[in-house]
């Protein structure tokens, strides 16, 4: 998980932060997880990496952990040449592709829409930015697990919390679910069909959270 999400300024790593929950840990290395693998597709020590990972995360019969027990076992399958070319095929290929990443495009229809400006608007609120030489615009899902990765670590008070409750429900909440369908429905989407499960099981779990806090 060490390759950065495209639009972000890094939060603070610091793992001894004792502000910091084991919950908040946990949420953040989630949203890392997701911003990685949607970044790009994963090199072979993060497959490995993921494949044990799954051996503790995937004891369970909770979505959570029955997602997190596919994933392991796809990591495990196949290797990196085959998930590389499953990505290409899914996000980049000729013309429009197959799975698109980008938020307006679920809420609005298409791309570079008024959601993007709304998103710019909240980024900027935050201090936040597209870096320098970026190609995919904030909306992109790996960008947004990225911003919300960044603000469960910068703000594990009520204030943070608010933040985190904001910015989910008004940029992610409203279409993860659609990208995990389109995913589910791809015939191409074998790997990244075991993302689309942990990522809709995760931001479930997020979702009911944020709405208990209210």
């Amino acid at each position: 998980m060490n390759a950065p999400a495209p639009h972000l300024t890094p939060a603070p790593t610091s793992a001894s932060d004792p502000t910091w929950s084991d919950e908040d840990r946990a949420r953040a290395h989630h949203y890392a997880l997701l911003a990685r693998l949607f970044f790009a597709a994963p090199d072979a020590p993060l497959l490995a990496g993921l494949a044990q990972t799954a051996t503790l995360l995937g004891d369970g019969d909770s979505p959570f952990a029955r997602a997190w027990a596919a994933l392991g076992e796809a990591a495990a399958r196949y290797d990196a040449a085959q998930v590389a070319a499953e990505y290409e095929t899914l996000f980049y290929g000729i013309g429009r592709p197959e799975v698109m990443l980008y938020g307006s495009f679920y809420l609005a229809g298409f791309l570079m829409e008024e959601p993007l400006a709304h998103l710019r608007e909240d980024l900027a609120k935050l201090g936040l930015g597209r870096r320098s030489g970026v190609t995919e615009t904030e909306d992109h899902i790996a960008a947004l697990a990225e911003v919300m990765r960044h603000l469960v670590l910068t703000g594990p008070d009520e204030a943070g919390l608010g933040r985190q409750r904001h910015f989910f429900g008004r940029h992610l909440q409203p279409w993860y679910a659609r990208l995990a369908d389109a995913l589910l429905a791809s015939p191409n989407a074998v790997f990244y069909a075991c993302v689309a499960v942990l990522m809709k099981a995760f931001f479930d779990i997020e979702s009911e959270a944020f709405a208990m806090d209210e």
